[in-house]
């Protein structure tokens, strides 16, 4: 996977989020987007998974020398704390019903995937009885776990306490392979510990 940003920028009403990308990110590359809360990290990762248009300039998003621009969602795993489950499912059938849409990596099924999870205690209890930080558990390992070329995750570790983070971190390693991650973040050392480029959100500020 790559994406191309030429000139690319994004505004809210008359306020300039950024301006002036010229990015290109491929794969197997792991970016960490950088900068305090409230700088627009977020709005940057939506605009590069597709959610959000760009304001000006363009994105363009390849796979395997092919343009999927058009389809640019069906490639896309996306975590985060602000992101909501179905929380009337159990665990179990939150991968049940995930399936149906985007393959697993690798050979894995909703039990190897419950067993990996560490919540294997927990798969028949509905999501609405989970801690925050057991509910940040199932976001990521669905957005890790599933077969895209492209991973986003929005400030990970939040919500989450000290095993659980090195959960992540082991689950990053073990399964992200080649694909392309992007990684939102204000904690550079926990979240972006895998991340060999940085792009702070503040150099395409107006008037950087």
């Amino acid at each position: 996977m790559k994406i191309i940003l030429e000139n690319t920028g994004k505004k809210y009403i008359h306020s300039w989020i950024f301006r002036n990308i010229n990015l290109e990110l491929a794969a197997p590359g792991h970016y960490g987007v950088l900068g305090a809360n409230g700088s627009g990290k977020t709005t940057l990762l939506k605009t590069l998974s597709g959610f959000l248009p760009a304001s000006e300039g363009t994105i363009h998003w390849h796979l395997q020398q092919k343009d999927v621009s058009e389809n640019i969602f069906r490639y896309v795993s996306w975590a985060s704390p602000h992101l909501e489950l179905i929380e009337e499912f159990t665990f179990e059938e939150v991968l049940l019903f995930h399936q149906k849409f985007k393959p697993w990596v690798g050979n894995h099924s909703p039990s190897s995937l419950i067993e990996l999870s560490g919540l294997k205690y927990n798969r028949s209890k509905a999501l609405k009885y989970y801690s925050s930080g057991m509910k940040q558990r199932v976001k990521l390992l669905l957005a890790v776990m599933s077969n895209n070329p492209l991973v986003i995750l929005d400030e990970p570790c939040s919500n989450l306490d000290a095993a659980s983070i090195e959960w992540y971190r082991k689950l990053l390693e073990a399964h992200m392979g080649d694909r392309l991650l992007l990684i939102g973040s204000n904690d550079k050392e926990t979240e972006c510990f895998s991340c060999n480029n940085f792009i702070d959100i503040s150099d395409f500020k107006p008037g950087a």
